[in-house]
Parts: structure tokens; sequence; C-alpha cells
């Protein structure tokens, strides 16, 4: 039983209920609502499983309820800006220039990984060894069949079958859309000059699937296709993923430790706003798509005391959350970045008296 996306269908099914009352009410925190005794919240997918085993223990402990809709991180990012919900959230982090034109702050919350995924006969998780430029190169639609030469010659001895490839793409703006396209430009020189990177992009072939269930769905059904999904979702649901080329050269399979690897030698510090990819890290077990999520507000809260209840909630996690983390698949922020966050948070946010929302 895939736990995580049981906890993200009753999570949107209870979300939409209360984003809904919210909308109904005249918006959030930001907007000046979103209701007593809660918080209110919408965006990426990947993070939503862990948002929601978060916000269950925090309120068992504070009474205080999180409603978080998983709409994909375009669709936070827009209901951020729009004022209608307390927090965005997206795994697309916003360039120091967009926040400034919004007004916003943003700040990571866990990392993760993308991996794509395959439906092969007689293939095993890990069995297929794929380079960055290869892989753009099916994405383009370059490469149309399994047996081609530039995927044979990537796996020597593998018994590749004579299949057509059909690939699969995210249909909704996806912040895992997002970090997968940023990679491709990065290894493939056409994918970069005919295509690029973004959350929405005009994808040269392929089929669309709505959402990581969409992607995965479409894979499991048929045969000879590659799709990309965040990994923990993957993992549970037992697909076959493909390992890739790092940066150091060596060939590593999605994992809880390259994901980790790949984090360790971020430098926060040098990131203004936070803006930082973790693609294509050095390290020899580092997974190469790798990337954090983030969390949206208004510099200035027109609701001190609402904000404060959104960053006690965050607090909460980074103190007490990573074991959770862990469990679901993701990994957690160094203990420095997490003071640094939080030396934000009273530097950045401001309520309508011009103090600072979190001391």
């Amino acid at each position: 039983m895939n736990k995580r996306k049981l906890l993200l269908t009753g999570l949107a099914l209870t979300a939409g209920v209360a984003l809904a009352a919210c909308g109904n009410n005249g918006g959030s925190s930001a907007g000046g609502g979103g209701g007593g005794g809660g918080i209110s919240g919408a965006g990426a997918t990947f993070p939503a499983p862990l948002y929601a085993k978060w916000a269950e223990t925090y309120k068992a402990s504070t009474n205080l309820t999180l409603n978080y809709q998983a709409i994909g991180s375009g669709g936070g990012i827009k209901q951020i800006e729009a004022n209608t919900v307390d927090f965005g959230a997206s795994d697309k982090p916003l360039k120091p220039e967009e926040l400034d034109k919004q007004g916003l702050i943003q700040f990571p919350t866990v990392m993760g990984g993308v991996a794509p995924i395959v439906n092969l006969p007689n293939i095993q998780p890990g069995q297929i060894k794929l380079t960055g430029a290869v892989l753009g190169d099916i994405f383009l639609g370059a490469i149309k069949t399994w047996n081609a030469p530039q995927i044979a010659a990537l796996n020597p001895g593998v018994a590749l079958p004579n299949l057509p490839i059909t690939v699969v793409h995210r249909a909704d703006g996806s912040g895992t859309s997002f970090l997968f396209t940023s990679y491709l430009a990065g290894q493939n020189p056409t994918w970069s000059s005919k295509v690029g990177a973004s959350d929405s992009v005009n994808w040269p072939t392929g089929q669309g699937g709505k959402g990581n269930d969409g992607v995965s769905a479409f894979v499991k059904t048929t045969p000879g296709a590659i799709g990309y999904v965040e990994y923990a979702y993957a993992k549970q649901n037992k697909m076959t993923y493909v390992d890739l080329k790092n940066h150091d050269g060596q060939f590593v399979a999605p994992e809880a430790s390259a994901f980790a690897a790949a984090a360790a030698g971020a430098d926060w510090t040098k990131a203004p706003g936070n803006y930082l990819l973790l693609l294509d890290q050095p390290g020899a077990k580092s997974w190469p798509i790798t990337g954090a999520t983030f969390i949206l507000m208004h510099k200035a809260q027109t609701d001190a005391a609402k904000a404060k209840a959104v960053l006690s909630f965050f607090d909460w996690a980074y103190k007490n959350g990573d074991a959770t983390a862990a469990s679901l698949d993701y990994i957690s922020l160094p203990d420095t970045v997490k003071d640094m966050v939080r030396k934000q948070w009273t530097d950045g946010l401001k309520g309508p008296d011009g103090k600072p929302v979190y001391p």
C-alpha cells in the first residue's frame, strides 16, 4: 500500500474544503483573513505527504490546523502572489529579482531527488544506465528505440528490447519538471537551445500526465515508456528507475544517500534569496537531479499573529521533523542552514507595525 499516496489523497480532500472556505471569507493572512485556529498553504505536490504528517503531529500538541492544497508549484506561486493563502510552496525557487518584485521571501524545508522511470520487460531497477546527454536526446525524440546504439554503448551486456521509446512528461506546471528540464539543459546543448528549462515547456515529443500519479500511471501501462517522478514516489510504488552518470563520472542510483551527498556541498550562504539548485553537484556518490522544496511568504504581513503561526509551525518542523522526513525519504536541512533561515524570518518578515513577526 502506498502510504504517501494515501496521505496525499486525504490531504487534498480536506485542504480543498478548507481553502474554499478561506476564499469565501476574503483570503489569507497576507490578504487579511484565513480563519482562526489554522493556517493555509498551497503548491508543490512533492512535500505534501511530509507536511501532512508534520501537521498531524503538530495539531496534537498545539491544536493548530494546517490546510494545504497540493496543486503544483506553479499554482502555489500564483496563490501566494494573489494573497489567497498564508504561504505558497514550490520546488522551483524564485530568483531574487522575482522575489523582490512580488515582495516575497522564500526558504527551504527539505530536499529530495527526481528519478527517471521506465517500463521495459525483464529490466530491473538500476539496470539501465544513461547520461544526461543521452537522456536529453531521448526526451527530444532524437533517440527512438531502446536498442539504439547510444543506449547500447552505455549498457554492455544488457539485453535491450527492440521497443519504441514513448516519452511521458508532466502536463501541468511542475517544480519537478523545472528540476528535470534544468538538468537536461545543462547536459544537452540541443535541449538547452530548443526547449530550455522551466516548470512548463513545449515538449518536443511524448504524452503528458498530470502530477506524479499521471506520469507514473502512463509509464506503468505503456511498454517502452520513460518518464520522471520524485524519487520517494518511484520507490514506494516499486517503479523501475534508471541510474545516471554524475558530475564525477560515476553511475549512481537515486536514493536518499545520493541526495544527501549532492546536498552536502551546497553553500546556502552564497545563495541570495535562497535561490539554489543542487543539480549535477560534484561528488562520486552525488545524484545529479537533486533539489530543495521551498516556502514562499510575503515580507509585509497584514496579520502578524497568523504569520507567526506559520513560522512557528516550520520552526517546530525544523526542530522535531527530521525523523518523519527520513521515514518518507526526504533529506533534512543541516542545522546551520535552519539557523540561517530563522534569522531571515526575523530580518525579512514584518508586521503592520514594522516589527518582526517572529522574534
